[in-house]
């Protein structure tokens, strides 16, 4: 816990506060929380209360030395919930990281690590200002007419309530990772992932396995779009047209046993 007692007393110290405030606001004795700036472990309730009082993440005050990095340079969420870290250029404007496809396993344990978005990628959408923005890769081809290798630009969600059914999102997941995938929320618990290729059935995902939600901004293509490219429209052309002739056949075939 050397990492978060560091943290701990940088905070306190930044903020130009004492021990004896600090554990007023936490409702515990002072001399606790002098063993927290030290070496004792505090329980979650009360790390929860830390985490609230800074207006930082458990996964920051536990795992990075936020001494490291410009504390201006966390993005600070409405309702003060938790701080997500991010990149700026000298102008303050938000850059948006991309993810490349080879990183998409490392983002799930760095997603809150503020050196390993620092070491991304990233570009500038003028159109694109409001918000905090940051570009996954598209891999297999569940979602037409995205092709794989291109990226999809998410905007932040802060809540699940913001989420809309049948909009498409990117959820970083504990169990199945990175997913770009049509949502419908199915109840207080969970969603439903769904692709907009019909040949991948929907299935099921829990909102204490979501690590962070993005809603679809925009898409940037890496690959130029073929005209035998099969979109969602064409899909559904095809469909129709194999349900019209199946039913001109069986219309056929009631008239010649009639």
């Amino acid at each position: 816990m050397s990492i978060f007692s560091d943290n701990l007393r940088y905070l306190r110290v930044k903020n130009g506060l004492t021990q004896q405030m600090i554990a007023d606001a936490l409702l515990i004795p002072s001399d606790r929380y002098r063993k927290y700036e030290g070496a004792t472990d505090p329980p979650l309730d009360c790390l929860q209360r830390i985490s609230r009082y800074y207006h930082v993440s458990i996964d920051l005050l536990l795992s990075f030395d936020i001494r490291r990095v410009p504390y201006e340079d966390l993005l600070q969420l409405e309702e003060n919930r938790i701080l997500l870290p991010i990149t700026v250029d000298p102008a303050g404007e938000n850059k948006i990281e991309m993810i490349p496809e080879k990183a998409q396993a490392g983002y799930l344990s760095g997603y809150s690590d503020p050196e390993f978005i620092e070491s991304l990628q990233h570009v500038s959408l003028p159109f694109l200002r409001n918000g905090k923005y940051r570009a996954f890769p598209v891999t297999g081809d569940s979602m037409p007419p995205h092709k794989e290798g291109s990226f999809i630009v998410g905007e932040y969600v802060e809540k699940k309530d913001y989420i809309v059914d049948d909009k498409t999102y990117i959820l970083i997941t504990k169990e199945h990772g990175i997913v770009y995938k049509r949502v419908v929320k199915n109840d207080n618990e969970s969603l439903v992932a769904k692709s907009d290729n019909t040949i991948y059935q929907p299935y099921e995902i829990k909102y204490s396995d979501v690590l962070e939600v993005w809603r679809y901004a925009c898409s940037i293509a890496t690959k130029e779009f073929e005209q035998d490219d099969l979109g969602v429209m064409s899909v559904k052309d095809v469909l129709q047209g194999i349900r019209e002739d199946f039913s001109a056949l069986r219309t056929e075939f009631k008239q010649r046993n009639t």
